[in-house]
């Protein structure tokens, strides 16, 4: 029985000697080198247990293994034996589960790590975190895009790490967050050396189409496109180069958002100061057209100074046009100032104004009276527009086409494209109209017909068409026509048969309308007045006597 027990106790110690002294798989383990062969390395992990490592997996990315005879190494015990009865051990194994125990305590303590990016993965990078391989997304490189990074490749430098996830084995770092971390204690420090109005040096860094950054020493600042200069700048290229030095001018710092804005312009003298001595009112001077817009173009009187042609000053006929249709970019151009606004920094210009009025011209070559010819270049309801000189047109009225034919009957013979004669009869400089007659070419033979006829005359008419209605009859060329009621005051003599072809008739001036051209006559009319005459002169029918009476002895008077 005492030996049973010795026996027990004795199997007891030794198992739980081995169970000390024997690793576990799967736990990272000392061992030593004691031999170097083959690429390998002999590593005696104690035990009577000894297993090969790549050597590669003692080199850190881009340089050469470091492991010699006598070292002492962490090793990671995959399995206790193999089919060579050799211990299956691993460095990297090691140095990843070591990294993992340092990289979540760095973490846990938002501490930064150190590593070396090694290779270009999809959407960025894989950085080696002294074991263990984490991605660098492309947008946490840096600041600013980066085009090549292989100056950055195998250098050792410090990260971020943003997130991990040790079961999934997932580490994302940023080195974007060290660098500004980095840029803003250097700016905090920079903005505290700046005052505004400080004239400081800079780098340009980069150019965009609004402005440019300008490096002042481990701070940007942007130098906005309107600040460059006191012209017209269409982009910051045309006057700046990346890598430039140039001298600017704090204009304002943000003491919140650490922004800076600069400006070159305001270490030149301004311009505008001297605007209104250089460029008095109605003056004329030569710019160049800086830029076309649909209102207007903007031409540049000196560097820095600029002003504006109206569309509605560049030219005198020209009204509905573009203005790019009139003048072109960089086209060098006279001008006169119209206005000048300092408080605004505006000046109006006119283009239009260094050339004479074509109407004030046209007046005093073209007297009332001139005949001239032209193109029918429109027409309306109400007239011919004529093409004349200087690209200025002359309206031909409805009424002036002809002195026979109503306005609306004689337009019909035009058309577009016609060359006609008319003669000028009004220049109206100020409203920009010029007024002919077709007509006036060819003598009224209605005013001459009824030169010195006035209403109330008594003439004598020619009897050239008898109709139901009433008769018509001719004088000196000029037809008119006497209503049936208009042809004897006596209502049973108010027949147009009574009258035939070729007879003369003394008739009575009712109207004379030179507007519509016709000329009123009227039998029964001079009847009236006869007897009305006769009753003055030879009685009155109050009297007694009876209109017969009166009537026979006007006639007798008369004979």
């Amino acid at each position: 029985m005492c030996a049973k027990a010795t026996m027990e106790e004795f199997e007891a110690l030794l198992n739980e000697s081995l169970e000390i002294d024997t690793p576990q798989e799967g736990s990272v383990v000392k061992g030593k080198v004691i031999a170097i062969e083959a690429g390998q390395a002999i590593i005696d992990v104690g035990y009577k247990m000894e297993g090969r490592v790549d050597l590669k997996e003692f080199a850190d990315p881009g340089e050469a293994p470091k492991i010699e005879v006598g070292d002492e190494v962490e090793v990671f015990l995959d399995r206790v034996e193999n089919v060579r009865g050799e211990a299956v051990i691993s460095r990297e194994k090691a140095r990843r589960e070591e990294a993992w125990d340092r990289l979540e305590e760095a973490y846990a303590k938002e501490d930064r790590v150190e590593g070396a990016i090694f290779g270009r993965v999809k959407g960025g990078f894989t950085v080696d975190l002294g074991g263990a391989v984490a991605f660098l997304p492309g947008s946490q490189v840096d600041v600013r895009p980066v085009r090549d990074a292989g100056p950055l490749m195998g250098l050792k430098q410090p990260f971020q790490i943003l997130k991990m996830d040790r079961r999934r084995g997932n580490i994302v770092v940023s080195r974007r967050a060290i660098l500004e971390e980095s840029r803003a204690e250097q700016r905090a420090e920079v903005i505290a050396n700046l005052t505004e109005g400080q004239e400081v040096e800079g780098v340009v860094k980069n150019i965009t189409e609004y402005g440019a950054f300008v490096d002042l020493g481990g701070v940007d600042g942007l130098l906005h496109v309107t600040d460059m200069a006191w012209r017209r700048v269409n982009h910051p290229s045309e006057i700046l180069a990346i890598g430039e030095t140039v001298k600017v001018q704090v204009v304002k710092i943000n003491k919140e958002t650490h922004r800076i804005s600069l400006g070159m312009k305001q270490l030149q003298s301004d311009p505008w100061d001297a605007v209104e001595s250089k460029f008095p009112l109605e003056s004329v001077h030569t710019g160049r057209v800086t830029n076309i817009t649909d209102y207007g173009a903007f031409v540049e009187l000196e560097p820095g100074v600029e002003g504006l042609v109206h569309v509605s000053e560049m030219s005198w006929t020209k009204k509905n046009v573009h203005p790019g249709k009139i003048v072109s970019t960089s086209q060098e151009v006279e001008v006169m100032v119209l206005e000048i606004d300092t408080a605004k920094r505006r000046v109006s210009l006119g283009l239009k104004q260094t050339m004479r009025n074509p109407w004030e011209v046209f007046a005093e070559t073209h007297p009332v009276g001139t005949v001239i010819e032209g193109e029918v270049k429109n027409i309306t309801e109400f007239g011919l527009f004529v093409g004349l000189d200087n690209d200025i047109d002359g309206m031909v009225h409805l009424s002036d086409l002809s002195w026979d034919q109503r306005g609306e009957e004689a337009i019909q013979s035009y058309r577009k494209g016609d060359m006609v004669k008319a003669a000028v009869t009004e220049v109206d400089t100020d409203k920009e109209r010029i007024s002919l007659s077709v007509k006036a070419l060819d003598a009224d033979t209605f005013s001459d017909a009824v030169d010195g006829v006035k209403r109330g005359t008594i003439i004598t008419v020619a009897v050239t068409a008898i109709e139901d209605g009433g008769i018509e009859v001719e004088y000196n060329g000029m037809k008119s026509f006497i209503r049936r009621s208009d042809l004897a005051r006596d209502r049973a003599d108010q027949r147009p048969e009574r009258f035939g072809v070729g007879d003369k008739v003394d008739v009575r001036v009712t109207a004379v309308d030179s507007k519509t051209r016709k000329l009123g006559v009227s039998i029964k009319a001079r009847e009236i007045a006869e007897e009305k005459d006769a009753v003055e002169q030879y009685g009155s029918s109050d009297s007694g006597a009876s209109l017969g009476d009166i009537l026979g002895a006007a006639l007798k008077g008369d004979q």
